[in-house]
């Protein structure tokens, strides 16, 4: 006489998720995009945090005489004699202490944002998906603006990723962000 007893599937459950999970390459692409945008902007906050205002201006010059930052430019087309670039050149030139704390300080709230989609968009949480969307969402229209304002090969290419960015992650939100909840089942 066979007895039957409560089983639990959280073997088999740990070993579907844990193939359900290989099944998301994309999703590990944006959360690497996520978290390399949070720590970059960390680190420029870091750099910043640690230089005086009265040496930006000769740092940002140095920064783009480098060949190689001369290289991503020329292979990104954008031009370091552009608008942009010349009011960013002019508000370094202009900086306070005082500016350049705040924007320290800003740059390291702002990190949050990406750094906290990334984990967790890597714990498959579902606020971090709907957090991911959402920043994404709302910058494509901001991306769009600047394009009409000045054409820009690199802006085309960031609006493109973030609104890869929303579609992927809300056509595929039920996949990528259920829960499983173990249960008992009879055997």
């Amino acid at each position: 006489m066979e007895i039957d007893k409560p089983v639990s599937i959280e073997g088999t459950g740990a070993a579907e998720q844990k193939e359900h999970l290989k099944r998301a390459p994309t999703l590990y692409l944006i959360i690497l995009f996520k978290l390399g945008k949070g720590l970059l902007a960390v680190f420029l906050a870091m750099v910043l945090y640690f230089q005086p205002a009265s040496q930006l201006p000769a740092e940002y010059e140095q920064i783009m005489d480098r060949p190689s930052v001369k290289q991503v430019f020329h292979y990104l087309r954008i031009h370091p004699e552009n608008k942009f670039f010349m009011h960013l050149a002019k508000q370094i030139a202009n900086a306070t202490d005082k500016e350049v704390r705040v924007t320290v300080i800003g740059a390291l709230l702002w990190s949050l944002f990406p750094l906290t989609e990334g984990v967790g968009l890597l714990f498959r949480v579902k606020w971090a998906g709907w957090l991911a969307i959402g920043e994404s969402a709302f910058f494509v229209p901001v991306e769009i603006y600047e394009l009409v304002k000045e054409f820009s090969w690199f802006m085309v290419g960031v609006a493109i990723i973030n609104s890869l960015i929303v579609w992927y992650l809300y056509s595929n939100r039920e996949r990528l962000f259920h829960h499983h909840h173990h249960h008992l089942q009879a055997g």
